[in-house]
């Protein structure tokens, strides 16, 4: 029977998982660094997209945009151009503007201070903690869908959010606060997976509430903080978006050929409804004669 939903969540086995991560790490470029921007930049762009498509593009990005106040002086399309291929595109956006408010408010430099993190645009929960900890090596929990569902797994319950957040937080052994992220986020990546988790090599499978439980249900399913998937791209809102985004990036496009571009040439209406969005996000800009660009 799981635990009740009162019961204080068990700590997760610090001594084995730093263990397995000393022998398992992956490489990443990211981890190479404590330069708040880059892990600024490393953990926006990894929001939603592989680890395979993020690498080259962050080595890219960096060298166009080594610091906060080269990326806002730079204009906002240029921020776009170089996000090609990520997906998601208003990352892009949220992260130009993010460099502006830390050049005007901070001195170029991102703060050590999760309120000033969160005040930054498009900062939220997840990558504020994720600075603190990769850049500035604070001891705070982070808490991306993986590591929700290490906790929810090894608690043998689904969490609330404030759970999640405390349980992450709890369980940080004092001074390692890099370590034990980067090793409970390759844990759930890697072992404790969404689908066929490879219980048999986990590290921490002698304390876990629900290892290898194939009979009974998945405490992670709609817990707090863990990913439900992605909805259908293919035919989507969000497909039409992305490739007027990517014509914008080749050039102005005519307003008469938006709906091809989009996709949509027998659906002109959802064409206009759904290309006015990219403008309300900061994506595109409409001249006086309907030609659409990126923005300056």
């Amino acid at each position: 029977m799981p635990p009740a939903l009162n019961a204080p969540h068990p700590p997760v086995s610090s001594g084995a998982l730093l263990d397995w991560f000393e022998r398992r790490r992956r490489d990443l470029p990211w981890r190479h660094t404590r330069d708040p921007w880059a892990v600024l930049v490393s953990e926006l762009m990894l929001q939603q997209t592989q680890v395979a498509r993020v690498v080259p593009k962050y080595h890219a990005f960096l060298e166009r945009f080594p610091t906060p106040a080269a990326c806002a002086a730079a204009p906002r399309s240029a921020v776009v151009e170089a996000w090609a291929g990520l997906g998601y595109n208003r990352r892009a956006v949220n992260l130009h503007r993010c460099a502006e408010a830390v050049v005007r408010d901070h001195g170029g430099t991102l703060p050590a201070d999760l309120a000033a993190l969160l005040a930054l645009p498009g900062v939220g929960p997840y990558t504020a903690r994720a600075v603190l900890a990769f850049a500035f090596e604070q001891d705070v929990g982070v808490v991306d869908t993986n590591v929700a569902r290490v906790l929810a797994r090894h608690g043998g319950r689904s969490l609330q959010p404030r759970e999640v957040q405390a349980a992450a937080d709890a369980a940080v052994p004092s001074g390692a606060g890099w370590r034990w992220n980067q090793a409970m986020l390759d844990l759930g990546a890697t072992v404790c997976r969404a689908r066929r988790p490879g219980c048999d090599a986990c590290p921490v499978r002698s304390g876990c509430a629900w290892a290898g439980g194939v009979d009974a249900p998945d405490p992670a399913v709609g817990s707090a903080g863990v990913s439900g998937g992605q909805s259908r791209f293919e035919g989507s809102d969000r497909q039409g978006r992305g490739r007027l985004v990517d014509a914008l990036r080749r050039g102005p496009v005519e307003a008469a050929a938006v709906p091809a571009v989009m996709g949509w040439p027998e659906d002109p209406g959802r064409a206009r409804r759904v290309a006015a969005t990219v403008v309300v996000d900061g994506l595109a800009a409409v001249d006086a004669l309907g030609t659409w660009r990126l923005p300056t």
